[in-house]
This record gives C-alpha cells, sequence and structure tokens, in this order.
C-alpha cells in the first residue's frame, strides 16, 4: 500500500479569503515504510503574507519571489500523489487549499475541475487522534509527546518537517501500543494476576450407576439380617 503523508503552510489561515500556498511537503510510505522519497516546493504566492502566518513559519513574501508558482509544479506534484492514500493533520484546512489552487489552475488552462478526494483517498490523523483519546489535546506537538515522537527540530513549522514527524506520529498511532502503554499494560495485567482470589476447579457433575440387587442376593440379604436381630 502506497501512502502519502503532506503538509502544507499557507499566507493566512482562510482559503475563503484568498489565501494561498507557500510550501508543501509529501513524504511517501510504502506497506508502512518510509521509503526515503519525497516532494518538497516553496511556492510564491503572489500576494501578501498575514504577519500571524510569518510568525508560525517564518516566510515573508520577499523570500518568496524567487520560488515557482503552483501552476509551474502541479503536474509533478499530482503525478507523486497519484493512486496513493494521503495522510493529513485536519485535512479540510490542507484541502481546502490544494482544491482551490487546483482550482485556479484548471481554470487557467480549460480544464475540468479537479478535487484531491478525488485523486486520493485521504486519512484525518486529526480526527483519528481524536476518536482514540477523546477530550484530550490531539495537535502535532501533543501527539509528539504522547508517542514519544522527537520535535525538537519544530522551532518553526515548516511542511517538509511537519510531513516527516506526522509520519513517525501515524506510524506509532496505527501500530500498536507505544513501548511506555505496552510496559503499562503488563504491569496492570500482572497486578489483576496477583490480586485476584483462587479460583477452584469444580469437576464436572457425572452420572451415578444404580445397580439392581438380584433375587438370590435379596434372600441372602433378609437371612443375615434375621440372624443380626436375633
Amino acid at each position: 500500500m502506497r501512502q502519502i503523508v503532506l503538509d502544507t503552510e499557507t499566507t493566512g489561515l482562510e482559503v475563503s479569503e484568498g489565501h494561498r500556498l507557500i510550501e508543501i511537503g509529501c513524504v511517501e510510505l510504502v506497506s508502512r515504510r518510509p521509503t526515503g522519497r519525497h516532494f518538497h516546493r516553496y511556492l510564491n504566492p503572489e500576494r501578501e503574507i498575514d504577519v500571524g502566518a510569518t510568525e508560525v513559519h517564518g516566510f515573508t513574501l520577499e523570500k518568496l519571489q524567487g520560488e515557482p508558482r503552483f501552476a509551474d509544479v502541479v503536474e509533478e506534484f499530482l503525478a507523486f500523489v497519484e493512486g496513493a492514500e494521503l495522510i493529513i493533520h485536519n485535512a479540510p484546512f490542507d484541502l481546502g487549499f490544494l482544491n482551490a489552487e487546483l482550482g485556479r489552475w484548471c481554470e487557467a488552462v480549460s480544464r475540468k475541475r479537479l478535487v484531491m478526494e478525488r485523486q486520493c483517498t485521504v486519512v484525518d490523523t486529526l480526527a483519528l487522534a481524536r476518536s482514540r483519546h477523546p477530550g484530550q489535546r490531539n495537535s502535532l506537538d501533543a501527539l509528539c509527546k504522547r508517542y514519544g515522537v522527537d520535535n525538537a527540530r519544530r522551532d518553526l513549522h515548516g511542511a517538509l518537517l511537519d510531513a516527516e514527524i506526522l509520519a513517525e506520529v501515524y506510524l506509532a498511532m496505527t501500530g500498536g501500543q507505544s513501548a511506555l502503554e505496552l510496559k503499562e499494560s503488563i504491569s496492570a495485567g500482572a497486578a489483576i494476576k496477583q490480586s485476584s482470589p483462587l479460583q477452584r476447579w469444580v469437576r464436572p457433575a457425572g452420572v451415578i450407576p444404580v445397580i439392581e440387587p438380584s433375587p438370590e442376593e435379596l434372600a441372602l440379604h433378609e437371612a443375615l439380617m434375621v440372624n443380626v436381630k436375633s
């Protein structure tokens, strides 16, 4: 099975306000193993970047002026993800921006509109984490802490780095218990075993045969009883 762990960075939070992609990072897994193949591009968004977004990822429009536009890399991107299962944390956010960019490109080249969900199946790791850890924090940083994934390099958000970290989190979250959870499970099992009362093994009841005496045996018994009474 081929999976692509994907993350993006953007000029702002709301795609409905015309915000654009500035970075796409993808990591390939085949049969749940990293292959070393990845897709990574910085993009010129052709618009200003919100100050709040720059504080998150560190990019300004000036830094990205020499990078390609989404239209310049879209065919390479689509070829990389084609037929794969996409693994995305908070998938509606990234898919919203990708679909908006695809819509602009399709309109510019007079092509039928493309939608990512029709190109690939999608797993939202945020929804998955919420189902497994209800009522808890399920941000990528929180999941790193929960599953023991090193995110020390994550001073600023970056699409490729976050995709690499998410790949580790996803494999830990879907690959069974972590080492700590397994240790706790074994300890709990041992405690239950020690505190449980001893159980008696009860032999199932069988059928007891009844043997009727013969007439000769009855006569002998009566004669014996006469002698006992006298």
